[in-house]
């Protein structure tokens, strides 16, 4: 019967480290995810012409803008197209 005692202490003591060393490892502390710190760099030149002949001048200007529909002959017919023409004003 005492043997029976001893086997069955050692079993729950080697259990419960084997248990204790599973708990430990689902608790361990995660790490923070890696931080990627981005800093803007100096616009680069400007790759292809601006469509206006400068950019916006300043506080103190709008741009006003005129758009009308226009008449445009194409191979299949003639279609109604958008026109667009805008301008920097004082404001």
């Amino acid at each position: 019967m005492r043997r029976a005692w001893i086997a069955t202490a050692i079993a729950a003591l080697a259990f419960s480290a084997g248990f204790s060393d599973l708990l430990w490892a689902q608790t361990a502390p995660r790490r923070a995810p890696a931080r990627v710190i981005v800093t803007p760099q100096a616009p680069a030149a400007r790759p292809y012409p601006s469509p206006f002949p400068y950019d916006y001048p300043g506080p103190g200007y709008s741009r006003a803008c005129t758009s009308w529909l226009a008449e445009e002959a194409r191979p299949s017919g003639t279609v109604v197209v958008p026109r667009m023409h805008c301008e920097w004003v004082r404001s």
